[in-house]
């Protein structure tokens, strides 16, 4: 029974946290071009950005698994190149992390930084402040909130992930078998044992996530 959570458990967090990572730095960058910048295409690129909230997940991973597989734009180059393919790894299950849950931090920071009263900007620039400078001392200190609800609930997301995850990376016992993959393997076996632990640690995670957002929100006032 310990193998059968503790693997899951170690893999699901494992996933969550780097997919996190790079979510919370492209996030980020993007969501201060769609919230600072005007140029053409910018509605395209916001529902680019936007798809895979409303898309179900197993059509997002069935395009991932067009773009990543061995004869996929992408998984092509990435075979020929190492000999490796990403399909059916803990890696694209990284990928398909990344991908949902992107739009949550996108979203929730590009509102954020919008919020953000202007003048203060203007009045770095008028001090002789570039723009990065003001991005990264003032614009985004200000949207701290913000960022950081959009990164707990793509964490949030992360450890959820369900279609995508199974769509290209399976259900490897030992390899790819997130919580999710396991509660429905455990439910489907008829183990409800397992499967109610697995769904105890999860609502666990989930709510230890919103307290830690709650109180660093709380403890953070502008």
């Amino acid at each position: 029974m310990i193998e059968q959570i503790w693997f899951p458990l170690v893999i699901t967090l494992k996933i969550a946290v780097l997919s996190t990572l790079v979510v919370a730095v492209v996030g980020v960058v993007i969501s201060y071009v769609l919230a600072r910048r005007d140029f053409k295409g910018k509605w395209l690129a916001d529902i680019l950005v936007t798809l895979p909230l409303v898309l179900p997940p197993t059509v997002t991973g069935y395009l991932l698994v067009v773009l990543l597989g061995r004869n996929g734009a992408l998984g092509n180059i990435i075979y020929n190149l190492t000999g490796w393919s990403i399909l059916f790894t803990w890696e694209a299950a990284v990928i398909a992390a990344f991908i949902v849950s992107l739009p949550l931090m996108v979203k929730t920071t590009a509102a954020a930084i919008e919020a953000v009263d202007r003048e203060f900007e203007y009045a770095a620039f008028t001090l002789g402040r570039k723009e990065l400078e003001t991005a990264l001392f003032i614009t985004l200190p200000l949207a701290r909130k913000g960022i950081l609800a959009g990164i707990v609930l793509s964490f949030a997301r992360a450890v959820g992930e369900f279609g995508a995850t199974l769509m290209v990376a399976g259900n490897i016992p030992g390899r790819t078998n997130t919580m999710s993959l396991s509660i429905y393997s455990a439910f489907q076996g008829g183990n409800n044992e397992l499967a109610n632990m697995l769904v105890i640690i999860l609502v666990v995670i989930s709510l230890l996530s919103m307290a830690i957002t709650a109180k660093l929100v709380n403890t953070w006032k502008v």
